[in-house]
């Protein structure tokens, strides 16, 4: 299905869709996003929107891409940086244009030199990121010095390639003109973001020059954000729903999620913030608590039916909620397996959080794929699963259904369904596919050799020998009798 651009006229736009009423002429870039994709279209600029709308302050973003092509940041400037959000239910859809974005860069189209010169600017207060949790060139809580993308970069800093290279560019300059603090905001579905963003950064500052290390230990803050929103890859489906609630207009920036939004920030800035709590974003002390339930309940019941779902043939989150014996799997890794490994955030009820998130998953409009979900399993897995397995370990619990969510993972990255192939999505995808090769007619083997990466599964847990043959008995269920069944034995 072919959709062209077209420039947005609002004047023929239907009644019901909701157009900025603040002035938006009046806007400065203060808000730097680095990542401008399907996520922070629909969560984090969206806030920003709703804050402008009920303050009408100047809190503008300028919106920064790395990678690709500019087509679409140039089509986004000629509708004046509009775009659409389709927020859609069974119960029914709402579409408005969002205005927040004032200004965009991508690295393509304005150079390097551009975006750091922009990241120094004094009118800037907060740069925010997008990138996903391999964006933060991370591992085992450092900056990964083994990265050849951060090799490159701090073999030439004047060039970064990374979003920790261009930040901490942009800081030296900053810097260097006297233009005084910033805070630098994960948005990223990472736990303890903030922390780890600060570690990539100062360890890559320290890595150049040890006063700029010291200047951003002093002027730099690094809050930590739990975001939640389900936002799924854009399909021909989506976009017919966006050029319908249109009217028949396209608009190729146009994203389309869930009613649900939910943002928890660390309420720690350096240079002053938007009034984020206008638009319903929680400012909290302690970020922890919130995102550790998000993490384990919302995603780490999310890959769990990402694997089994997928290679038990449902295409969407939806559909497995659809099906009785997944939802009620689901439900059970959250609340037996997941919810007591929590420290309850106060207030919050979490059996029926569980149940709103079961609510969610069962939204037909949305189709929230499982591939989708499936990408990214190594850096996932730690943060979703395996602390959870520590702690069911350490405490004598039962985690039968995050060690089928393993065994799923480790079947999936052979990227065979039923004979249909189809790609793994993942930053060690040539690790994987090169055990698969050498291990996979070996099904004890290929577990074992699975298990056997660092980066992935804890020493103290494969060390236990209750956990590998969890794993193995794991793996075994899928393979041998297929995803679907081995969801409907956990039941037994």
């Amino acid at each position: 299905m072919t959709f062209d651009f077209q420039k947005l006229d609002l004047a023929a736009l239907p009644d019901n869709v909701a157009v900025p009423t603040y002035d938006r002429a009046a806007l400065k870039p203060r808000i730097a996003h680095i990542g401008f994709g399907a996520f922070a279209r629909a969560h984090v600029a969206m806030h920003l929107h709703e804050t402008l709308a009920a303050d009408g302050s100047d809190w503008g973003m300028r919106v920064i891409e790395l990678f690709g092509t500019a087509d679409l940041f140039d089509k986004l400037a000629e509708n004046n940086h509009l775009y659409t959000l389709v927020e859609t239910a069974d119960e029914g859809t709402n579409a408005r244009l969002l205005g927040a974005v004032c200004e965009t860069q991508h690295i393509a189209r304005d150079g390097i030199n551009a975006l750091i010169e922009g990241l120094a600017e004094e009118q800037l207060k907060v740069i925010s990121l997008t990138v996903t949790e391999k964006g933060y060139c991370v591992a085992n809580g450092k900056l990964d010095l083994e990265n050849p993308m951060i090799q490159q970069d701090l073999a030439t800093p004047h060039a970064p390639k990374t979003a920790i290279g261009l930040i901490v560019a942009g800081l030296a300059k900053r810097r260097a003109l006297g233009n005084g603090p910033i805070t630098v905001m994960s948005c990223d579905n990472l736990p303890h973001n903030g922390v780890l963003c600060g570690i990539a950064v100062r360890e890559f500052a320290a890595k150049q020059d040890a006063e700029l290390a010291a200047w951003i230990e002093e002027n730099v803050s690094f809050p930590s954000t739990m975001v939640d929103r389900i936002v799924p890859a854009l399909t021909d489906e989506s976009r017919s729903l966006i050029r319908e609630s249109l009217g028949g207009q396209v608009d190729l920036n146009g994203i389309v999620c869930e009613p649900f939004c939910q943002w928890v920030i660390e309420d720690n800035f350096k240079a002053g913030r938007p009034q984020w709590e206008l638009a319903g974003t929680q400012l909290v002390a302690d970020v922890e608590p919130f995102e550790e339930m998000k993490l384990r309940t919302l995603n780490g019941s999310h890959s769990f039916l990402a694997y089994l779902g997928f290679l038990g043939g449902k295409e969407t989150i939806a559909d497995c909620a659809a099906d009785p014996v997944y939802y009620a799997e689901a439900r059970k890794l959250m609340v037996d397996e997941q919810l007591p490994t929590l420290d309850v955030p106060e207030g919050v009820d979490l059996v029926a959080y569980a149940e709103s998130l079961l609510k969610r998953y069962s939204n037909s409009k949305l189709k929230h794929q499982t591939w989708q979900i499936a990408a990214d399993g190594t850096q996932k897995m730690p943060q979703r699963w395996l602390n959870s397995v520590k702690f069911h370990i350490a405490n004598g619990g039962d985690y039968s259904h995050l060690a089928l969510g393993i065994g799923g993972w480790m079947n999936y990255i052979r990227a065979n369904r039923n004979g249909e192939r189809y790609e793994v999505v993942d930053p060690m995808k040539d690790k994987l596919a090169e055990i698969v090769a050498q291990h996979g007619d070996n099904q004890t083997a290929y577990v074992d050799a699975l298990l056997a990466l660092d980066s992935v599964f804890p020493s103290e847990l494969v060390a236990r020998d209750d956990f590998k043959k969890a794993v193995h008995k794991a793996y075994h269920a899928v393979a041998d009798k297929g995803a679907a069944q081995a969801v409907a034995d956990l039941a037994n």
